[in-house]
């Protein structure tokens, strides 16, 4: 049995006439590392403070780390990082983290062996003594991950964690998250950097008006469809038409006379080959190519969704 850090049925939030979140049920285990995709308007946020507790879904019920919603004992060992943060400005970096760590019910002598640690795992131990007002965005993201990371937590929920850093920072995000994976730690990531989900995340489940659309493993996802570009002598109607049986969405681009379409497993291609050349079509190219988790997203969510 898979010991869950998040078991949630039938979550539903309603504001008034308006449904944030339609039906929400997802589980995630313990050293998994999670992320909800959708567009902006999609329930992600709500969903995310129904967990945390911060507000009350209108139906459903949902466990994390064993207990009810809300539950002070489970919130212990969470840690969250918001996407949009107001820290306190006056306080230096060390400061920071010992107001939180005493928020925690950390003792002294935990809070001066831990925030160190944290400082140098973030790359602001050299930071220590300057104040949060003098941090550039990507600093304070740094600082805020490090706050979220501060209990020990068995759960963390990181919100949009790399949208002020640059690339050496989102590097140093990532590595960090996977160390969290090795510990036994459960990360739930809300990103719209698809590129930083593909690299980091174990499972991923798109969502769409407070309902998820399709939950899957990142790497069955990635492997499952390919999309495969072709040019022959006469790129015919019917050709076009007799290729869907073999893949979906064909087109032709007219300039280049290039036929798309996608595939559902690579292990189609000979048979692909083989029947046009049977067909009498003289084959010039055939490039199958991996989809993207963009390309994904845009099949299951749909065009123009992303926000």
């Amino acid at each position: 049995m898979i010991d869950l850090a998040i078991d949630a049925n039938g979550l539903r939030k309603e504001f008034g006439e308006k449904v944030a979140v339609a039906d929400l049920s997802l589980q995630v285990g313990r050293g998994e590392i999670f992320s909800f995709l959708g567009p902006t308007g999609a329930g992600k946020t709500t969903a995310v403070k129904m967990l945390l507790g911060l507000t009350s879904p209108t139906a459903g019920q949902a466990t994390l780390l064993g207990k009810p919603l809300g539950n002070r004992g489970a919130r212990a060992k969470m840690g969250f990082l918001p996407e949009h943060f107001r820290f306190h400005e006056w306080l230096t970096a060390a400061e920071f983290l010992d107001l939180h760590g005493r928020l925690y019910g950390m003792s002294r002598e935990e809070r001066r062996r831990k925030i160190p640690e944290l400082l140098a795992l973030v790359g602001l131990d050299k930071q220590a003594e300057l104040k949060l007002a003098a941090f550039s965005k990507g600093m304070l993201q740094r600082i805020g991950l490090a706050q979220a990371l501060l209990n020990s937590p068995d759960l963390v929920f990181l919100d949009e964690p790399t949208s002020g850093l640059d690339p050496m920072g989102r590097r140093l995000v990532r590595s960090i998250i996977s160390g969290l994976r090795e510990e036994g730690t459960a990360v739930f990531l809300n990103s719209h950097l698809l590129s930083e989900i593909e690299l980091t995340c174990d499972r991923v489940a798109f969502i769409r008006e407070g309902t998820i659309l399709r939950e899957i493993a990142l790497d069955e996802l990635l492997a499952e469809t390919v999309l495969v570009t072709l040019r022959v002598g006469e790129p015919t109607p019917e050709l076009l038409i007799a290729l869907e049986r073999f893949g979906s969405d064909v087109s032709l681009d007219d300039g280049s006379g290039r036929i798309s379409f996608a595939l559902s497993e690579e292990e189609q291609l000979p048979a692909l080959a083989a029947w046009l050349i049977a067909e009498g079509q003289q084959l010039y190219e055939l490039s199958p190519q991996t989809m993207t988790l963009e390309e994904h997203f845009i099949r299951i969510v749909g065009e123009g969704e992303m926000g």
